[in-house]
């Protein structure tokens, strides 16, 4: 028996169109009445977005003086999560088929492990029917009052967790976007396939060092078959 933990925006959510709205209402908010702004494309923004181009400078290369970024980053930070925002995010084209395709497979135990809160979670996997894959012992998630620290710090503890609840597997995979996947895995010596159909590009996936760098999940599935 081999266990899949995956993590649920990045290889099965896109949440591009999310990041990128919010972008937009954010510049909106906090321009001047007649400022004249550079407003980034979308394959623009989500290629800063990827490169870990922090938010205050965004919002200096779409036009807005020193003073505006630090209004426009604190007002994404407080917009981008919000569940109205949350029901834009997708799934991943091709995502769903290959998760029926996984969850036929008797060989497979299926975890997904997000630093979503609870509440955000239940939301994504009920409007798009995602709960089927994933019962109730099989998601890990953050607790809606936790008060989050950073994505690298937190989720290696939620690893922690888990690895410590779930019944015993002989090999264990992770799937991941994120910096924070890859630390998690490699402090639980697991083996750890990045995608990039989230929020990382290859070049910043590459200096935590995956086991693999690959497209989607689907071709993940590849490696661990």
């Amino acid at each position: 028996m081999q266990r899949l933990i995956l993590d649920f925006d990045g290889p099965i959510m896109d949440i591009s169109d999310r990041y990128y709205r919010v972008y937009q209402i954010c510049l909106e908010k906090t321009k001047l009445p007649e400022q004249k702004l550079n407003i980034l494309s979308k394959k623009e923004f989500w290629d800063l977005k990827r490169d870990r181009i922090s938010e205050q400078e965004i919002g200096k290369i779409s036009g807005l003086n020193n003073d505006q970024c630090q209004n426009f980053a604190k007002l994404r930070n407080q917009l981008a999560h919000q569940l109205n925002f949350l029901e834009i995010d997708q799934p991943i084209f091709g995502v769903i088929a290959t998760l029926e395709a996984l969850k036929k497979r008797s060989d497979l135990d299926l975890v997904v492990m997000t630093m979503r809160k609870e509440k955000e979670l239940k939301l994504a996997l009920k409007q798009h029917n995602l709960e089927r894959f994933f019962p109730s012992d099989r998601r890990y998630f953050i607790a809606d009052d936790y008060v989050k620290k950073s994505d690298i710090e937190d989720k290696p503890l939620l690893m922690k967790r888990a690895l410590k609840e779930l019944p015993f597997v002989e090999k264990t995979w992770m799937i991941g976007d994120k910096e924070a996947d890859i630390v998690s895995a490699k402090n639980h010596n697991i083996a750890i396939i990045a995608v990039l159909s989230g929020i990382r590009n290859r070049q910043q996936l590459e200096k935590y060092q995956p086991d693999f760098i690959v497209n989607n999940l689907t071709e993940a599935i590849k490696i661990i078959r």
